[in-house]
């Protein structure tokens, strides 16, 4: 059976690609800090689906545990990588240590660099493979740090797309909007000021980014909302869209 490496995959969007990609006849490498939970998801998931689950625990922003996750790379194939793992910040930037800023940095952009980086390389040598990195709608705007980030996953993975298609690896950015997981919980947001029609289901969502990919979409928007917003806001004006983003999802200006 084909394997597939997915880090954080505990919970979210990350327990979704999961189970899509074991019901899709992959073998699992799963990474996360917390090792007795990362044990019972795979449990889970071969009682689920009869499939493979092999567990590291590595803190990915410890250049240590990351390299050990990087060598997992050449000790045996791995046909499709989703860098999933990923925090938020409660506060903003100017309130926070730098020492915080940087780890945020450190796990949404160095260390999607280099398990790419390791990631690509064999799958070149055979000609096939697929990176899925999953970045956010919030890249489109100006919300500080986070936004700048995503950005950042949304251009290097579609220039990456157009330079590794002809080698038979496809490379996919997948910016969702808002998600029911835990990501929104650990931030204290107050979700009930949001829309309903606003949130999408992550089994759903990954099901659409799945056909994303195998269509060779360089970027995946899941949801025809969520296509039409971004669509939008490419028409507007961008001292609006500034405006718009120092609003807080409190309804507050930051």
């Amino acid at each position: 059976m084909p394997t597939a490496l997915i880090t954080g995959p505990a919970t979210g969007i990350g327990r979704a690609f999961a189970d899509k990609l074991a019901v899709e006849g992959y073998d699992l490498v799963l990474v996360s800090r917390d090792e007795a939970r990362l044990k019972e998801v795979a449990a889970d998931l071969t009682r689920l689906h009869g499939v493979a689950c092999e567990v590291i625990a590595a803190d990915l922003t410890d250049r240590d545990d990351l390299a050990r996750v990087e060598e997992r790379f050449r000790t045996g194939p791995i046909e499709v990588l989703v860098n999933n793992a990923g925090f938020g910040q409660k506060k903003p930037f100017w309130a926070n240590s730098v020492e915080t800023e940087e780890k945020q940095f450190d796990l949404l952009v160095r260390v999607v660099l280099r398990l790419t980086h390791a990631a690509v390389l064999p799958m070149i040598e055979r000609g096939s493979g697929a990176v899925i990195n999953v970045s956010s709608v919030a890249g489109f705007l100006q919300r500080g740090p986070y936004s700048a980030h995503k950005s950042w996953v949304t251009t290097f993975s579609a220039g990456l797309a157009i330079q590794l298609h002809a080698k038979g690896v496809a490379v996919m950015a997948l910016c969702p909007g808002l998600v029911h997981t835990e990501f929104h919980d650990r931030m204290g947001m107050d979700k009930s000021v949001i829309p309903s029609f606003m949130w999408l289901d992550a089994t759903d969502m990954v099901d659409a980014a799945w056909k994303d990919l195998m269509r060779g979409k360089a970027i995946s928007i899941p949801s025809l909302r969520y296509k039409l917003l971004m669509a939008a806001a490419r028409y507007t004006p961008r001292t609006l869209i500034a405006r718009l983003s120092t609003v807080g999802l409190d309804g507050r200006r930051r």
